[in-house]
């Protein structure tokens, strides 16, 4: 198990190729899950499990890792399964989202697969677990549903999109108002976020699930003879969708003549060490972790300055 992610530091050379590698594990049953192996820190048998009081009912516990004392939730039991029984051959895998480090208990580990994300689909639109996941896909004729972690985070840990006063209070940011925007994120939990903050600039927001449907509609735009560096003011986009991920469309933006001045943002809650190359290499904009209101109207400003001096 210590060997699964020594291919991890490969995971560069997959950026602006459409490409993913994904994590698959199980949890109470059968059915594989998966994440992107890009959220992955490490994969090990769970240290000791320490109890809290008044821990979240998804919260085990939580573990010493080499001095950082991280939460361990229970999978399984936060998409709407089976809980886990937690024990000393337990399975763990270490993970960073939006900053934050946390350990997910599972079932097992399967292995790590590298794919086409042309090859991950939206899931279906039905009840249940489906409002946990972002995509599906098969792997040797298996149905593999990936976790929508930055839900199930959200869920334990709510997140706030409250823009500070004196942030809102900048005469800078009055010009946003009436401006548009697009958003492109594949988690419902992280376009909420996006709206609830750019609400409060007064912007026309225009939403895609994923990059290949916004690369469509941009260029849809495009073809009706508008201009696209008139109409919209920037465009924020994750980096981990279905059939289109957000490097490739960046690097497809400015690709096209019609499309290529347009002020793009990465909104991601991958690690920023590894994004800000990875910003440069496929030539985005600016570079922004997930869940940060604040910080997010401050790139608005920052896109609404740029502006000014090229006025």
């Amino acid at each position: 198990m210590a060997g699964i992610l020594d291919t991890v530091d490969q995971r560069t050379q997959l950026v602006g190729e459409n490409r993913l590698e994904i994590l698959m594990f199980r949890l109470a049953g059968r059915q594989l899950f998966a994440i992107n192996v890009f959220k992955v820190q490490e994969v090990l048998q769970m240290p000791k499990l320490t109890l809290m009081p008044q821990r979240h009912a998804f919260v085990c516990g939580v573990v010493n890792l080499r001095g950082q004392t991280l939460p361990v939730i229970d999978l399984s039991q936060a998409i709407g399964m089976r809980p886990l029984e937690p024990g000393p051959g337990s399975t763990i895998i270490v993970t960073e989202y939006n900053r934050s480090v946390q350990a997910f208990l599972v079932g097992g580990v399967d292995r790590i697969v590298n794919m086409n994300w042309e090859s991950i689909m939206p899931p279906p639109a039905s009840a249940g677990r489906q409002h946990y996941l972002t995509a599906i896909s098969k792997v040797d004729e298996q149905l593999v549903e990936i976790i929508d972690v930055e839900k199930v985070l959200a869920e334990i840990v709510p997140y706030s999109a409250k823009v500070s006063r004196d942030k809102l209070d900048d005469p800078i940011l009055s010009r946003a108002r009436g401006r548009e925007v697009l958003l492109v994120d594949d988690s419902t939990v992280a376009l909420a976020q996006l709206r609830e903050t750019l609400s409060q600039l007064g912007v026309k927001m225009h939403v895609a699930s994923d990059g290949l449907k916004a690369l469509r509609m941009l260029k849809g735009w495009a073809d009706a003879g508008e201009d696209l560096d008139e109409k919209l003011l920037m465009v924020f986009t994750d980096a981990e969708m279905p059939e289109m991920d957000g490097y490739r469309l960046t690097t497809e933006i400015r690709n096209d003549p019609r499309l290529r001045g347009l002020y793009v943002v990465l909104h991601t809650s991958l690690s920023g060490s590894f994004n800000d190359s990875m910003v440069k290499k496929v030539g985005c904009d600016d570079f922004l972790s997930k869940f940060q209101p604040d910080k997010l109207v401050e790139v608005v400003r920052q896109r609404l300055m740029r502006d000014e001096v090229m006025a």
